[in-house]
């Protein structure tokens, strides 16, 4: 059995389904061996990266285990690929698995299992993992595009953190009705919609659907001579998103260079706070990865400024 510390904090990844499943099963797992309940905050990569760690004993999972993770008293359970040795902290890693299904293997360790949980994590895996040959995919894209129509917390609060809830659940039938109708017409304008950021990668403007789909299925049938593809979503706060795509493990190298992170072929990155719109993004996105060779970008100042005098 997995001996992890008694955690002060459990960190968890924002932006999808396996954050929320991974977080709140380790909240249950906290509650199981030591009786307490563990506060979650849950991260985009960007924010993570720069907070700073104040906690004596945490756990952190669905973000890639760095360097200045490796403290006493921590454990990383995470599925992305690292560089990082661990000397000091607990690692549970394994990159065939999602992150909730490394979680839910520590909690079956600990008696907390059942039918349903069997069922979601499944599910959550297939969808993180992009498993296209499984016969629930489709389903499972469904149960992952709920978290990123209704987004993280909002779910979290709508469920009461009770994750199985999730099963079956009535917005399911939104999703599937927007994958069946939106998908196909999305697809269709998409594919004559994608703009040049650099030589190897397009910024793909999307209407309707899902956008990792459109963009999955505009990789496959090679619509597009970019290996890399990008989306962009505007948050109500004003955060834009970016995701990144590929099929040859390009997608994760372009995400750090904004200080993004994820797996080899889907990873993501917040844009600055000074990119509040999609317009200022795809500008951005174009900036860094092909500066002008007469305006050196050894710091961004000079486009932060102008994408302000734009407002």
């Amino acid at each position: 059995m997995t001996a992890l510390p008694r955690p002060d904090i459990i960190i968890t990844h924002e932006s999808d389904l396996d954050g929320l499943v991974a977080g709140v099963l380790l909240q249950r797992l906290a509650k199981k061996i030591f009786g307490d309940t563990v506060r979650l905050e849950a991260y985009h990569y960007n924010f993570w990266k720069q907070r700073e760690l104040r906690e004596k004993a945490a756990w952190v999972t669905d973000l890639t285990f760095e360097a200045r993770h490796d403290k006493q008293n921590w454990a990383v359970i995470d599925h992305h690929v690292t560089e990082a040795v661990p000397q000091h902290a607990v690692l549970v890693h394994d990159v065939t698995k999602s992150a909730g299904l490394l979680c839910y293997e520590l909690c079956r360790e600990n008696g907390l299992h059942s039918p349903a949980l069997d069922r979601l994590v499944h599910l959550n895996n297939v969808a993180d993992l992009f498993l296209e040959d499984d016969p629930d995919f489709l389903l499972a894209c469904d149960y992952a595009n709920l978290v990123k129509h209704y987004q993280f917390w909002n779910l979290h609060e709508l469920l009461g953190g009770e994750i199985e809830k999730l099963l079956d659940h009535p917005l399911l039938e939104v999703m599937a009705v927007k994958r069946r109708v939106e998908n196909p017409l999305g697809f269709e304008w998409s594919k004559g919609n994608v703009t040049e950021l650099c030589p190897t990668v397009g910024y793909v403007e999307t209407v309707v659907g899902n956008n990792n789909l459109i963009v999955h299925q505009l990789l496959e049938q090679k619509a597009t001579r970019y290996p890399v593809l990008v989306t962009l979503f505007r948050r109500a706060n004003n955060t834009v998103i970016a995701s990144f795509r590929s099929r040859d493990g390009e997608a994760l190298k372009v995400a750090e260079r904004f200080q993004g992170g994820g797996h080899a072929n889907a990873a993501g990155a917040v844009m600055p706070k000074s990119v509040r719109q999609v317009p200022e993004a795809v500008e951005y996105l174009r900036q860094v990865l092909s500066p002008k060779k007469d305006a050196p970008l050894n710091s961004l100042e000079s486009l932060f400024a102008g994408l302000e005098t734009r407002k």
